[in-house]
């Protein structure tokens, strides 16, 4: 049995625990102190709230609070504690130590009570660890564009209606299809944060429909660098909806994305590109197609499988089948759904697809450890970038994360976006030493 730890003095504890050869178990211990504060704040707004029988509504003492509420006010803790921080916690952690882990982390259980630390439970597979071989080297044969005059047309009008769209573009209050990164701190009804020393960075898209009108009133005309204070249902909602307590929350907006523009500038960036020849020859891989496939899709899938026929692996079945769930969540928004679904090999199809997927981000996760990449922030806005317009979306290989619940614009973690961020940006790295010159 393999056990390691690692003590945040800032705050929380991380234990580690390996139980079986691929399976690992977690345990993030949070300070009693900090749920104290929670449970107390909870309290203090489920007061106001109440009508108790002989008191006016907010009047309720606080005894009868907690004898009456204490299981809902620990729920809300508990829950509050685990979308808010845990989970993206223990996600960053696994990461830094270059744990590899097959699927994601799996909550089991929490134990929490009122003056005493509070214990989250995790359970993950671990992954046998893959050993490249000099894969820079590997004999590479890049598909050639198309050399049809029309695609560098193409190019040359995506290119030209870019630029004119962020010279009219005067960076202006947040609109309508812009990203939005913000941090949202919870206070204490004094304003003091429950976490001084933690961020949970957030990445919004400013939705278009009616719904998404919460956010809208929160977000629109606002610009970077703005603070304010807020008890917004909706994004109180974000992290808890055991009860309908209005959290506090200091949000401050750290940088946005204006929807106006594709910014060559982050294209660039995404993929070292130095030059607008460069550009050119990057934006034809995704205009110039054949059968079906763009020059970029064959690129990706052929050099993913050159390093899997050079680094042979078998994965549980768990796993496949669990991605072949989200593949077919996808696909079944597709117009042409029920075509595919009547065809007869359909389920194998979808089987052969979750296979290979499942051991190309196996093999991604392993080889950005090995070659030490990492998502910084920039990283994560040029992916954003990409998904902007209908051409650029091509550059991603895998289905990006679903931002809306229930049709409705979410906040996604930064850390789930880090994630795929990480991915795409070894694939990039993949390409560029294998076409290297």
């Amino acid at each position: 049995m393999i056990q390691t730890e690692r003590i945040n003095n800032e705050a929380f504890h991380l234990n580690i625990q390996q139980t079986k050869p691929t399976l690992s178990q977690a345990t993030v211990v949070v300070p009693a102190a900090i749920v104290d504060a929670l449970y107390s704040e909870a309290i203090k707004a489920q007061q106001s709230e109440v009508h108790a029988y002989g008191f006016l509504k907010g009047n309720a003492p606080i005894g009868y609070i907690e004898q009456n509420f204490k299981q809902s006010l620990l729920e809300h803790v508990k829950e509050f504690l685990l979308r808010y921080f845990i989970a993206y916690y223990l996600l960053d952690e696994l990461v830094r130590q270059k744990i590899l882990i097959a699927g994601e982390p799996r909550f089991k259980e929490a134990h929490i009570n009122p003056g005493q630390d509070a214990q989250f439970h995790f359970e993950f597979s671990v992954f046998p660890a893959i050993t490249f071989q000099d894969w820079k080297y590997f004999p590479f044969k890049a598909p050639k564009r198309k050399n049809y005059k029309d695609l560098d047309r193409q190019v040359e009008s995506f290119i030209e209606e870019e630029q004119k769209a962020r010279e009219s573009h005067n960076d202006g209050p947040i609109a309508i299809g812009d990203w939005v990164n913000f941090v949202a701190y919870p206070v204490t009804s004094e304003g003091n944060p429950f976490f001084p020393e933690h961020t949970n960075s957030l990445w919004l898209k400013m939705g278009d429909e009616e719904v998404d009108r919460p956010f809208h009133e929160l977000f629109l005309h606002k610009k970077k660098g703005d603070s304010f204070a807020t008890q917004s249902e909706q994004l109180h909602e974000c992290f808890s909806s055991s009860i309908d307590n209005r959290t506090n929350f200091l949000v401050t907006i750290q940088d946005t994305l204006p929807h106006a523009y594709f910014c060559i500038d982050n294209f660039k960036y995404h993929f070292k590109l130095k030059t607008n020849k460069e550009v050119y020859q990057k934006l034809i891989e995704v205009f110039s197609y054949r059968n079906d496939l763009s020059q970029r899709r064959a690129m990706v899938e052929e050099s993913l499988k050159l390093l899997l026929s050079k680094h042979r692996f078998d994965v549980p079945n768990y796993l496949v089948l669990r991605q072949q769930n989200d593949i077919l969540s996808n696909i079944q928004n597709s117009p042409d759904f029920y075509v595919y679904r009547v065809q007869k090999d359909f389920n194998q199809r979808i089987y052969e697809l979750a296979l290979k997927h499942t051991k190309e981000k196996l093999l991604l996760d392993q080889l950005a450890y090995d070659e030490n990449l990492t998502v910084t922030h920039q990283d994560i806005k040029a992916y954003l970038n990409m998904l902007k317009r209908k051409w650029t979306k091509e550059f991603i290989y895998f289905d990006p994360l679903q931002t809306k619940v229930c049709g409705q614009e979410f906040p996604i973690n930064a850390s789930e976006l880090a994630r795929i961020c990480s991915r795409e940006k070894t694939i990039n790295h993949i390409i560029y030493h294998l076409t290297k010159k």
